[in-house]
């Protein structure tokens, strides 16, 4: 049975923490670059197997989805790229966090460490597939990868080229490995694997995160799903936020960072929502390109034309060209607004007013918050991780951005000579 392949493979995973155990940072860099060096000479073949889940995936999955999946040599080449700056970055392992020296004659050390086996479960961007491989390696983790069913040929292409990588580089290639079974049994498994699993991490929509968190047995990080927010406060400038709304809601709709939701100060909004229903959807169709489905509360449609938003809009991660908008009465209603429809992934203001920013930074709770700036920066690359796990939405043990050092944990070394107790 498949399941018991899935329980053969932890358990080899297992066993493969203890042979990266003193494996200096050279030779994990040396690996990562051969990894990703192995990425591009497979350009052809990781493409053909693309080409199929993409073939397969047509008729289940939307356009936008299918932008996820789909891999061109460039985004391979940008795989790679991904690996060698992770390879650029300093050690995360062996860092004294913290030195006590006790009265009694004790030096005590924090110190970071592996975390051990880190299972991740995602869907259809093959691109993670070499991000988690690479960012476990480097944080002297062995990774076990379990992609959703759509992304599973392409996910194996790059495995078997990663492997060939590590073997090159004289390290196990069991330190990366893809569950073969591709159903919800083999997520299950991972799930369940107590003892042979140290961290779980779920990465994709509502959908997989919430089943993750609540039938696991091992320990889980939730990466949330993303209904971020930008609110245009009545000080704003108004070009600054409509190129910023554009950029959140338009750059990749499907992806987790960008804005589905657009909160307005009813001060501005007469003079705003016209123009950003002219940028977002006029202009679009113009240009030929996808226009942006506008779903208004009450005073926005009393502005401009749109959808009447329904009741669940302004709880909904569309993942699509889709944007909830509301006028609000001010500061107080935006922050209260997405206190309660929030999923604390990444929320902006755009403000000139920088009291009124403080506000909104102190009451918005969320992994990421942004003064005039795109949430589409909510990113392991763009905050200079190289690239990233997932964003954590939780507040323990990691939040915002998984970067190497969010994938260590710490033990504590005790030095001393001959006391006792």
């Amino acid at each position: 049975m498949e399941e018991n392949k899935t329980l053969a493979l932890c358990k080899v995973a297992r066993a493969a923490v203890r042979e990266l155990i003193g494996v200096d940072d050279e030779k994990i860099n040396k690996a990562l670059k051969l990894m990703a060096d192995e990425l591009v000479r497979d350009t052809n073949r990781i493409l053909v197997a693309n080409a199929l889940d993409l073939d397969a995936a047509k008729a289940t999955i939307s356009e936008v989805m299918l932008d996820r999946l789909r891999l061109d040599p460039s985004r391979i080449r940008a795989m790679a790229d991904g690996i060698r700056e992770i390879a650029k970055l300093p050690s995360p392992l062996g860092r004294v966090l913290e030195t006590v020296d006790r009265p009694n004659g004790l030096k005590i050390e924090k110190v970071s460490v592996p975390i051990g086996v880190i299972a991740i479960i995602y869907e259809s961007r093959p691109n993670v597939t070499s991000d988690a491989a690479a960012l476990a390696l480097k944080s002297g983790n062995v990774c076990i990868l379990k992609s959703g069913k759509e992304a599973h040929r392409s996910a194996a292409a790059i495995v078997e080229a990663m492997k060939r990588g590590l073997r090159r580089a004289g390290l196990t290639e069991h330190a990366v490995s893809l569950v073969p079974d591709v159903t919800r049994e083999g997520a299950n498994t991972l799930m369940r694997a107590t003892g042979l699993v140290d961290l779980l991490i779920p990465r994709g929509g509502a959908g997989l995160i919430r089943a993750c968190v609540e039938n696991a047995t091992v320990p889980t990080l939730e990466t949330g799903t993303g209904i971020c927010h930008i609110f245009v406060d009545r000080d704003a400038d108004i070009e600054k936020a409509l190129s910023i709304i554009n950029n959140a809601k338009t750059s990749r709709p499907s992806v987790c960072n960008a804005c589905e939701v657009c909160l307005v100060d009813a001060d501005i909004a007469g003079e705003l929502l016209p123009r950003l229903r002219e940028l977002l959807v006029d202009r679009r169709i113009a240009e030929g390109k996808t226009p942006v489905e506008l779903r208004l509360d009450e005073k926005a449609a009393h502005i401009i034309d749109g959808t009447m938003a329904g009741d669940a809009d302004f709880d909904t991660e569309f993942l699509d060209y889709i944007l909830a908008v509301k006028v609000v009465s001010g500061l107080a209603e935006a922050v209260e607004h997405i206190a309660l429809h929030s999923t604390h992934h990444s929320e902006a203001i755009i403000t000139e007013n920088e009291a009124a920013a403080r506000v909104f930074c102190a009451g918005v709770d969320s992994a990421a918050v942004y003064i005039n700036a795109s949430t589409r920066f909510t990113d392991g690359g763009e905050f200079g991780l190289g690239c990233e796990m997932g964003i954590s939405t939780q507040k323990l043990h990691a939040r915002g951005p998984l970067g190497i050092r969010e994938l260590t944990t710490y033990k504590y070394i005790i030095s001393g000579n001959g006391q006792i107790r």
